[in-house]
């Protein structure tokens, strides 16, 4: 007679039960994966798009120390100029940029002797209304430097500006340590800025683009010939208002997640 021995095994009411919660932990589990990869998702978004404001903020506060004070406009969306300390004319949206004179900050830090010293001494025989004498400067390296920048031009396309004056002094020559004017200064002080272009912060299509490389001359059209370089995309605001020799700004990006969902990063800075 055989014998047969009885081995446990699952009853189909037990396969049932351990069927059903697997589906329930499976369930649980895609859940939290899911929402842990939507919050990866939207923590890449946010540092992206903060990474990316802060970068341009500091770009655009490092251009606009360089302002000469009395240049700074505000640029309307009909292509006027109003001067950024004035009262504003308009609501917020009617301002697409600001524009400025910059001054020339890379020939004046280039070498242990600058480009141009920022001095004048009105008591040398080479100082009248149409000629200066800049001790302590190289304005040949200065003509070195603005020729390589600008892709050609000279220290003849640059202009000097007095403190407290806002006129525009246009540049005829500058060699060694004179400073020759192609116009009759009507004051003279100790102190200058040397500037051999503008610059202007655009909007256009939600897209934030800086222009340079064109006349040193307060509130001018933006030619053509202008140079133009991107500064940062899907730009959702540019704000900005002047107080004294203090510009604030505030910028904001927007940075895509999917067709319907935007991530927003802002930055304000104030530059003195």
């Amino acid at each position: 007679m055989k014998h047969y021995r009885l081995t446990p095994a699952f009853s189909m009411l037990e396969l049932v039960f351990v069927i059903v919660i697997l589906g329930i932990v499976a369930s649980i589990g895609s859940e939290m994966i899911v929402k842990v990869y939507e919050s990866y998702i939207v923590q890449r978004a946010e540092h992206r798009a903060t990474l990316k404001t802060e970068l341009a903020a500091t770009q655009i506060a490092n251009r606009l120390s360089s302002a000469i004070p009395g240049t700074v406009y505000r640029i309307k969306n009909d292509d006027s100029y109003e001067p950024i300390e004035s009262a504003l004319t308009g609501t917020g949206d009617d301002y697409i940029g600001l524009q400025w004179v910059g001054s020339d900050t890379d020939s004046f830090s280039a070498a242990a002797t600058p480009g141009w010293s920022g001095f004048c001494d009105i008591d040398s025989n080479l100082t009248t209304k149409t000629s200066l004498s800049t001790p302590g400067s190289d304005l040949d390296l200065t003509n070195t430097i603005i020729g390589t920048l600008s892709n050609g031009k000279t220290i003849a396309d640059a202009a000097i500006y007095f403190p407290g004056y806002n006129t525009v002094h246009h540049i005829a020559t500058g060699t060694g340590q004179t400073i020759t004017l192609d116009d009759n200064a009507s004051k003279i002080v100790e102190h200058y800025k040397l500037a051999w272009s503008s610059y202007a912060l655009v909007v256009e299509n939600n897209d934030l683009y800086l222009y340079y490389n064109f006349i040193p001359t307060p509130a001018i059209a933006i030619p053509d010939t202008a140079s133009r370089s991107l500064i940062m995309k899907d730009v959702s605001t540019f704000k900005f208002m002047g107080a004294g020799r203090t510009i604030r700004f505030k910028m904001c990006k927007q940075e895509p997640i999917s067709e319907d969902v935007n991530i927003t990063a802002c930055k304000e800075k104030a530059v003195f």
